[in-house]
């Protein structure tokens, strides 16, 4: 609160990534200043590296600070307080986040004061995720997620107690905060809820003030949906959005007429949900007509709105093909391309179908195929490399990795993973891999990624799977 309420620029950095991607963030932001929990070291430290010359603060407790650091408290000690906080323009950006695509850089999405503001009062009303004063919400969602789904300003705004879940996103860590601080509302990625799920079902009644879970970043399964409801009388909100919406763009909360329990109830609740009012959306054809909302017609969702970014930071990189992949982002009318697939129902409920990108999510997390592919296909032994997201039980999605080896090659799996360490995030390294005589390929030529997931769902590919 204090970084943008002083008229500064707040940027969430993703510890998951990899040093090198983290790296380019902060410097393409021209980030001035950052601050770091001591017990992070250990992963920032490799970014440092590859910084320029920034300020880092250190948040510790023991005084003993990595050389060329500043003492966080002793900083903020040490300032002059102030009586009043500036005038800013509503306009001014607040707020920072990047976001990674299946091509290119990451880019970078700003948040004006003004925008944040309206976000908070649309996701907080009653028939969204209705938070009141007298709530206790746990944020399991990290803030780097775009800025937590716009928890902490929601939750400051109506008056709702927050509770930071620090390191420990275990099962029985995640329901001890749930039955020790009386948590009422909590929102995570499923990965979190299968666990705790589990965790609960195994020991009942360890909460009984939690009676609303928010489930977003990826598609929660409505065997799960149903299970917190029946077991644990707890509601699941299925929610959708992006990083350049702020993020929430629905939220599935069935019409009061619907019969709860009913078959027509758990389609509501298992939908991506209704656009949220101040949400435009509109779905295009492939021959770029406009589809109805009759809850089958099929096209990519396009939106606008309020909270919804226009245009990326600095139009990206200096890269061309950075900033043609960008600029396709928007509609030459002002709305945004969403890259997802699927209908819309004449009372305006999401039901996504498909991506027609090739990104794969992760436990909440995305994996960019390209980049995985282009690693591979750096390897010698490599001629050609396709990745695909495959289900999977404990993630929603896991990369399954293809590969052609060059003539009179021969390369194992293991040293294939061992050679994407450090070229990308350790959490994104495929557990899956197939050696195929010829990636299957479109009539123009790329990669035809359908026919991969159909012979792996045939169990035509002789998968290996690494521990």
């Amino acid at each position: 609160y204090g970084v943008p309420g002083s008229g500064a620029v707040l940027h969430t950095l993703n510890i998951r990534l990899h040093a090198e991607e983290l790296a380019y963030i902060i410097n393409h932001a021209g980030d001035s200043a950052i601050v770091v929990d001591k017990i992070l070291w250990p992963l920032f430290a490799p970014v440092r590296d590859r910084l320029g010359d920034i300020r880092i603060l250190v948040i510790d407790d023991d005084g003993d600070l990595p050389p060329g650091t500043l003492s966080y408290e002793q900083v903020v000690a040490s300032a002059t307080p102030r009586d009043v906080l500036p005038d800013i323009d509503e306009r001014a950006a607040a707020v920072m986040c990047y976001t990674s695509g299946t091509t290119g850089r990451s880019k970078g999405v700003l948040y004006s004061h003004r925008s944040m503001v309206l976000h908070a009062l649309a996701s907080g009303l009653p028939d969204c995720l209705n938070l009141r004063e007298s709530d206790v919400a746990l944020a399991v969602v990290p803030m780097f997620h775009v800025n937590a789904w716009g928890l902490p300003f929601a939750c400051a705004m109506l008056g709702s107690s927050q509770v930071m879940p620090g390191p420990c996103l275990d099962a029985a860590s995640i329901v001890e905060l749930l039955a020790g601080e009386r948590v009422t509302f909590a929102a995570g990625v499923p990965t979190i809820w299968h666990g705790v799920l589990r965790y609960l079902d195994e020991h009942p009644g360890m909460t009984d003030t939690c009676y609303r879970l928010m489930v977003g970043g990826s598609a929660a399964p409505p065997a799960m949906i149903k299970a917190y409801q029946d077991r644990h009388d707890i509601e699941i909100i299925h929610g959708w959005g992006m990083t350049e919406m702020s993020p929430v763009g629905t939220l599935a909360i069935p019409p009061s007429a619907v019969e709860k329990g009913s078959d027509e109830y758990w389609r509501y609740r298992s939908a991506q949900g209704r656009l949220l009012v101040g949400v435009d959306g509109r779905l295009m054809g492939p021959d770029g007509s406009e589809q109805p909302w009759d809850g089958e017609s099929v096209g990519e969702l396009e939106v606008r709105g309020p909270w919804i970014t226009a245009s990326y930071y600095l139009n990206g990189t200096e890269n061309d093909t950075d900033k043609d992949e960008m600029a396709s982002k928007f509609s030459d009318d002002g709305w945004l391309r969403t890259g997802d697939v699927g209908a819309l129902t004449p009372d305006g409920f999401l039901i996504l179908t498909d991506r027609s990108k090739d990104v794969i999510k992760s436990g909440g997390e995305w994996i960019s195929s390209v980049d995985l592919e282009n690693a591979l296909m750096g390897h010698p032994a490599v001629k050609e490399a396709s990745v695909v997201g495959v289900p999977d039980d404990k993630w929603g999605e896991r990369p399954l990795a293809s590969v052609v080896l060059a003539d009179g090659q021969s390369v194992t799996p293991d040293e294939l993973s061992d050679n994407l360490e450090g070229k990308v995030a350790h959490w994104q390294v495929p557990e899956r891999w197939a050696f195929i005589d010829e990636v299957p390929k479109t009539s123009v030529g790329k990669f035809d990624k359908k026919v991969l997931r159909k012979r792996y769902a045939d169990g035509e590919l002789d998968v290996k799977q690494l521990n």
